[in-house]
């Protein structure tokens, strides 16, 4: 078996960083990113203001868009958990508006879920069962009110069915809600979709009831619905309760089968990146893994981009996080199955460009550009620094066509990774800021470790006091900050993740954010001084910092001469005469797999040569 295990790896060495090329990067994906109107009014919400979202629901209700209108009213309860304040103004301005009482009844709800938790029965305590029940109780009457307030409304029934599943409620019950819910719109996805949830094994019903419930309701949905992925939402539900199930033939198998064929028809009919398949997508994705259908995978994670959702990842531990590995191991699986001299498959041609999608980055650093240009030599990536006032620097990634091969393996942001290399052996820290519209972030690094870490976001509550305050203090110490008092006040703060970004960057003395920063990708260009350090080989980047610049700039590595014809001829020859014993040796029986894999390091050297100059010898072509 080791021998097959090295072709594998030497497989995934060569083609990792090819398949896949054409996916968002990993630092541009967002879990459940809210669309434009609903940050808006989310991020007004916050601040305490609820007229944003006032007119962004009463939109909704007069043109009758009840799938926008519960998206809207679920987003806006969960961020009411943290930030109640504008909805109970809301309220006690409007007592009778159906759409202020819609968002407190499902607010009800998320709060009775928030104490018990999505663990399982055995495992939630009995007092919190209590508190659980207690407040489902208190959401009874604001769920028939929200009802009688807006009788066309279907989503008050989504949240009477929620209601119907934790309070235990007998299947009369049950039935009664889904008809009240079908007779406003037969084909409303989030009301089908508790439905299904109740008539799930781990709850009420079974998994053939569960399958018959999803594909009914998936053949009588018009073409385009997302009801056709309620099957697929069967199936999975089913594949991840499988621990349960007794050895032997599955007996859903081809259920299951249908589903993902079902599913994979309704995602060709979106286009790539579209917001409203990103749900079935994700769970798509999780399916085709769970199938071992890697390829169909990968195309799924391209279609869905930037839009990584909770579910069906959180089920599995940190949603995005899995979401990452998720898609990293597709990638790998794909690159042990190519041959080593293969090519991998070709992204398709109309690929989105994600780079406006990618969060904005830049360090600021308390020593000059000289310095920490100098410092630069060996991190593998493209640099842009510029002055930033007396003895401080501004420092960009450059973005490049391709990637270095470093920085092609280097699990983190590139920034990030720049500045682990950069603050090593040296006196200095660095700061690096990112910004997204709803999400900001800093990491503090020194002596090339990460010291602290911090993003304020949209919608997150106020963190713990206790975190704050030893997160202020390695900041205060990290920068000579005298009082980390002011910086634990900022730290707390809510709402406006951009203003609380750069007031923290003043508060530690350091220079103010650059201008733009957050809009166009490249902002430093533009200051005076501005240089860029192109990145060097390992090699190089050795030589230069071996050498002493007496505060000077390093210079750009001189372009190599075009190599003469002997040297091709030579090289290609020993690759040829190597190449063939090494496939002999792998071959025949009689040769350990130890010299085999020797005679195979020995051609992939002159491969690797040749190779190099061939992609020097294409980027000198006009």
């Amino acid at each position: 078996m080791r021998p097959v295990f090295l072709i594998a790896f030497l497989r995934i060495l060569r083609h990792r960083d090819a398949v896949g090329a054409d996916l968002a990067p990993d630092e541009a994906v967002v879990t459940d990113p809210p669309d434009p109107h609903l940050r808006t009014a989310l991020a007004a919400a916050t601040a305490g203001d609820h007229a944003p979202a006032r007119e962004l629901l009463a939109a909704t209700r007069a043109h009758a868009q009840w799938e926008r209108r519960d998206a809207y009213v679920n987003r806006l309860a969960r961020t009411a958990l943290h930030h109640d304040g504008w909805l109970d103004a809301w309220l006690a301005e409007s007592p009778d508006d159906p759409d202020a009482v819609l968002v407190v009844a499902d607010f009800h709800l998320h709060q009775a879920w928030q104490v018990r938790t999505d663990a399982r029965a055995k495992d939630v305590e009995r007092d919190q069962f209590q508190a659980f029940f207690a407040l489902l109780e208190d959401a009874v009457p604001v769920i028939g009110a929200a009802a009688e307030l807006n009788p066309a409304d279907p989503v008050p029934w989504r949240i009477a069915l929620a209601h119907a599943r934790g309070t235990q409620a007998p299947r009369e019950v049950f039935d009664a809600y889904l008809a009240e819910a079908e007779a406003r719109d037969p084909h409303h996805f989030g009301c089908h979709e508790q439905a299904l949830q109740y008539l799930c094994a781990k709850w009420y019903g079974s998994h053939e009831e569960m399958f018959r419930y999803a594909e009914g309701a998936a053949e009588s949905a018009p073409p385009g619905s997302k009801l056709h992925a309620l099957p697929l939402q069967a199936a999975l539900e089913y594949r991840l309760s499988e621990a349960d199930e007794p050895e032997g033939p599955d007996p859903y198998g081809p259920k299951v089968a249908a589903s993902l064929t079902r599913a994979l028809a309704l995602s060709e009919t979106y286009g790539a990146g579209d917001r409203e398949a990103a749900g079935f997508r994700n769970e798509l994705a999780l399916m085709l893994i769970l199938e071992d259908r890697p390829a169909e995978a990968l195309d799924i994670f391209r279609a869905i981009g930037v839009h990584a959702t909770e579910q069906p990842w959180v089920q599995i531990g940190d949603a995005r996080h899995e979401f990452l590995e998720a898609r990293a191991e597709v990638r790998l699986d794909l690159a042990a199955r190519i041959p080593f001299f293969g090519r991998p498959p070709e992204p398709p041609a109309d690929a989105p460009d994600w780079a406006e999608l990618v969060p904005r980055a830049v360090a600021v650093v308390p020593a000059p550009p000289a310095e920490v240009a100098q410092a630069a030599l060996l991190c593998g990536i493209s640099l842009r620094t510029a002055p930033a006032g007396e003895g401080y620097s501004y420092v960009e990634v450059v973005p490049e066509p391709t990637r270095g091969r470093r920085s092609a393996l280097l699990p983190q942001e590139p920034l990030t990774a720049a500045a682990e290399t950069f603050t090593t052996g040296e006196s200095w820290p660095a700061l690096v800021l990112h910004r997204t519209p709803e999400r900001s972030s800093v990491t503090a690094l020194h002596q090339g470790r990460q010291i602290a870490t911090y993003a304020w976001d949209t919608e997150s509550p106020a963190p713990d006091h206790t975190e704050v305050q030893a997160l202020a203090g390695d900041l205060a110490h990290l920068f000579r900050v005298a009082d980390p008092r002011p910086l634990a006040h900022i730290l707390r703060a809510t709402g406006n993740p951009a203003r609380h970004q750069s007031d923290l960057v003043t508060a530690l003395g350091l220079p103010p954010v650059p201008p733009g920063f957050g809009g166009a990708s490249e902002i430093l260009d533009a200051l005076p001084g501005a240089l860029v350090q192109a990145r060097r080989s390992i090699l190089a980047g050795v030589r230069d910092t071996m050498a002493a610049y007496s505060g000077r700039r390093p210079p750009a590595p001189e372009p190599r001469a075009p190599h003469p014809a002997h040297w091709w001829l030579t090289r290609a020859v020993v690759l040829v005469v190597l190449g063939a014993a090494a496939a002999y040796a792998w071959w025949s029986p009689q040769i350990g797999w130890v010299r085999s894999s020797v005679l195979t390091c020995a051609a992939a050297y002159p491969a690797g040569a040749l190779t190099a100059a061939l992609l020097r010898r294409k980027r000198r072509a006009p």
